[in-house]
């Protein structure tokens, strides 16, 4: 039986071409005009061609200083040793990208894993702290597109992951490797580790969402691992409608610090991007010189050869068809379809737990 496992990413043009970069936008705006009320769809799309075209230029620029992204080189390389870490274990896999601004599409994926007559698929998103915008929405895609291929193909979805033991130690000894290698003694009270998370609406907080806990309990536990017990949390906004976002934002953050250095982990990325190579590598750095702060941005580890295996570890159980539960595995509450699991659901508490709890309680 052969496995289609479909690495589900956000997409980035990878060069600064107005049409390209005005239509990934455009895409973005649309997949969220939930965000705003609209009277109709051709509102909705006209919206958020407006909103695209006002914000290409900035993107474009971005784009511009750093060369074009490298996210879809690396994401593909990704997908690549992710293959070849499930064939040394023995699986009958095909591996496949699927980005949900820019092409390969998520679309594509489906439609490449059905020409390669695949007997089931698996989608797992690369972003570790499940959110609606990114995880769920693009394995809501991809369950879609599968279906309007007219394929029966079982499918089968892995959520939030950010809790996977060996994924929290890569980035904890990244951090510290790179900070060695800075000459930066992260137990210095003139060092300020900050995490700075992607941002996300307020609206989706309120309608549920959880991530914002999700960064708050990793970043905890990758600063436990580094033996650090002062940090900071930032969420780089992307502001383009007139919206709550999540607080703080990062450049209020390092310019307010009392500290002579600031470390920056991004947290929410596992690939350079123009969120970490212009938002932080530019933007933040200028402002973090300009409040006096020496400014230290760790890369991300997109090419540690524990990502792949990480990857494996995830999909492996359904693989292997054992019960996933035996990983730690749930059923997924963000994206509450059969099939949807996810290492963030709490575990049910049964009957009999319930009981001997309230009797230890009693006593």
């Amino acid at each position: 039986m052969t496995t289609g496992v479909v690495l589900l990413n956000f997409g980035e043009p990878s060069e600064p071409d107005r049409e390209v970069v005005v239509d990934y936008l455009e895409r973005i705006f649309m997949a969220n005009a939930d965000l705003e009320e609209y009277d109709s769809r051709e509102a909705a799309q006209k919206r958020s061609r407006k909103l695209a075209e006002r914000r290409a230029p900035g993107l474009i620029e971005e784009y511009e200083e750093i060369g074009g992204s490298p996210l879809k080189e690396q994401a593909q390389g990704q997908v690549d040793t992710l293959e070849d870490a499930l064939r040394d274990r023995g699986f009958d896999v095909n591996t496949y990208l699927g980005m949900q601004y820019t092409e390969p599409f998520i679309g594509d994926a489906a439609e490449a894993a059905h020409e390669d007559d695949v007997d089931r698929v698996i989608g797992l998103p690369i972003y570790p702290l499940c959110g609606p915008s990114t995880n769920v929405i693009a394995l809501d895609e991809l369950e879609d597109e599968i279906e309007e291929l007219g394929w029966d193909a079982p499918f089968q979805a892995i959520t939030g992951w950010h809790k996977h033991p060996k994924y929290n130690r890569v980035r904890a000894e990244n951090i510290g490797d790179f900070a060695d290698d800075s000459g930066v003694n992260l137990d210095d009270e003139e060092t300020a580790l900050v995490f700075s998370a992607h941002g996300t609406p307020q609206h989706y907080l309120e309608e549920g969402s959880r991530y914002d806990i999700y960064v708050e309990e990793y970043c905890s536990v990758v600063a436990s691992l580094l033996g650090v017990s002062d940090y900071h949390i930032g969420y780089q906004n992307h502001e383009n409608r007139d919206i709550p976002w999540t607080e703080p934002e990062v450049e209020d953050l390092v310019t307010g610090l009392d500290a002579e250095r600031v470390v920056v982990e991004p947290v929410s990325f596992l690939h350079e991007q123009s969120e970490t190579l212009s938002e932080l590598d530019d933007e933040l750095r200028e402002e973090a010189e300009g409040a006096g702060l020496d400014f230290h941005r760790v890369p991300i580890p997109h090419d540690d050869d524990r990502i792949p295996e990480v990857f494996a570890d995830l999909v492996e159980p359904f693989l292997a068809d054992f019960d996933p539960e035996y990983y730690q595995y749930r059923q997924c509450q963000c994206r509450d379809e059969p099939g949807t699991m996810c290492l963030n659901a709490p575990q049910e508490t049964t009957h009999t737990e319930s009981e001997g709890n309230a009797a230890q309680t009693d006593d």
